[in-house]
């Protein structure tokens, strides 16, 4: 589990075929200090297990249905990833609950200065659009994000200066793809909603609610 505040970002520096998948070297600094091998990293919102140390980084290793869910397989050489270590049970929950399990990629469409701050809308793909809604929670590269706006195709998100400077998101641009994870509460609740109404042969209505004690 993760809470979605990138702690550091780092650089891709070697990228190794391995099998299907890959294995990446990334350089890092301040996640270093207790990283150690079989750690789960989020690099830009993917969980990713540590498979090696180094004085300047480490390698993870991405199987192959990991790049084709995600944008890592479209990282190449030199480019800056956000980076957060798995969350300790005695942490505070800053941000929201990441499992840096991706569901899908999105593709920025617009990317707007206002005074300090920055507005960002993303198109969302078609089959995760029903589990955002407005003021809830979304992970956007691994970023924790607060959704300000939203349209039928795109999510809308108010980023203060402290975290574009923090992640990678001074150097994206309009038309880039990023990884996208829904606030994993809204796919419980669907699952559970549908086995209600196979097991009960009908829809949950307000009187069902209230027969239930609700």
């Amino acid at each position: 589990m993760f809470t979605g505040l990138i702690e550091e970002t780092g650089k891709i520096v070697k990228s190794a075929p391995l099998g299907d998948g890959k294995r990446l070297q990334i350089s890092a600094g301040s996640i270093l200090d207790d990283l150690k091998v079989d750690d789960s990293v989020a690099v830009n919102g993917v969980c990713l297990t540590v498979t090696q140390t180094l004085s300047d980084g480490f390698w993870a290793d991405a199987v192959g249905s990991t790049l084709q869910k995600t944008t890592i397989g479209s990282l190449t050489t030199g480019e800056t990833v956000n980076l957060e270590r798995a969350m300790r049970l005695s942490d505070r929950l800053g941000g929201h609950i990441v499992q840096g399990h991706v569901h899908g990629i999105g593709r920025i469409v617009r990317l707007d200065r206002i005074s300090e701050n920055y507005f960002l809308e993303i198109n969302i793909p078609q089959d995760l659009q029903k589990y955002l809604v407005a003021e809830g929670s979304i992970a956007v590269d691994g970023i924790s994000f607060t959704i300000a706006r939203l349209s039928e195709n795109n999510a809308g998100i108010s980023v203060i200066p402290h975290t574009w400077s923090k992640t990678n998101l001074a150097g994206r641009r309009i038309g880039d793809q990023v990884n996208i994870e829904c606030d994993f509460f809204a796919k419980y609740i669907e699952k559970l909603m549908i086995n209600f109404q196979k097991n009960n042969k009908g829809s949950l209505t307000f009187d069902k609610l209230k027969e239930l004690g609700f």
